[in-house]
């Protein structure tokens, strides 16, 4: 799950990284509010934890904005202000959460978990697509009386195969959801990584295919016909 940080206050949002890395988010940040709309309206974050009292737009006015630009990813928004009207006004404007500083790591992750679940993106532990079944708790990979453990990042790329099973998943979007917007990763990390999962897919017997779709990206293809 990729989670957007948007945070003026550096300390706070390093912090706030290292808790959700640590408990498997993938997470960018960034310390304006003109750069957490930049960044969220793209729609590649299962989250958006946003700060009220920002640079450049303060969290009710990128909340309001995405909002406008039809985006319905979640908003957890952060203030260190307890006033009733602050919270109203942050409701009003399109949040979906509202938590105020301090707070705790476990009270933060479990706002996080009631999000999620709302979005109904946190309600099965298996994944199936053709023969597969992907584990979400333990990232165990399975066809038949076969499996296999993926990697964190051969999980997150299966799970977005087989969450679009039959769709065209371009290698930009890949790297984005897998490896963050502000990273280095490139194609031959995509390229890599789905090798990687071609050999475990072989391993497992499966009929199931990682299709390549030439100059645009990937397919996980369960007809069992490949063209890979």
């Amino acid at each position: 799950m990729q989670v957007l940080i948007v945070e003026d206050d550096v300390r706070l949002a390093s912090a706030l990284k290292h808790i959700l890395e640590d408990n498997g988010y993938l997470v960018d940040m960034v310390h304006n509010g003109q750069s957490g709309y930049d960044y969220a309206v793209a729609g590649i974050y299962d989250v958006v934890i946003l700060d009220v009292m920002l640079p450049k737009m303060n969290g009710f006015e990128v909340v309001a904005s995405l909002r406008r630009a039809n985006l319905d990813t979640p908003v957890l928004l952060l203030t260190a202000r307890d006033a009733i009207p602050d919270k109203i006004t942050g409701l009003d404007s399109g949040a979906d959460d509202y938590m105020t500083k301090p707070f705790s790591p476990a009270e933060l992750l479990a706002h996080l978990r009631a999000l999620t679940r709302r979005q109904g993106q946190v309600v099965f532990e298996k994944l199936e697509a053709g023969d597969l079944s992907l584990n979400l708790e333990s990232h165990d990979l399975s066809s038949g009386q076969k499996t296999i453990n993926l990697s964190f990042k051969e999980y997150e790329i299966a799970n977005i195969l087989m969450s679009n099973a039959g769709q065209i998943i371009s290698k930009e979007q890949l790297i984005s959801k897998v490896w963050g917007v502000e990273s280095t990763a490139d194609d031959n990390n995509v390229e890599a990584y789905i090798s990687f999962l071609r050999k475990k897919l072989k391993f497992l017997g499966s009929s199931v295919s990682i299709d390549t779709v030439r100059r645009v990206g990937y397919k996980l293809n369960v007809d069992g016909a490949s063209n890979a």
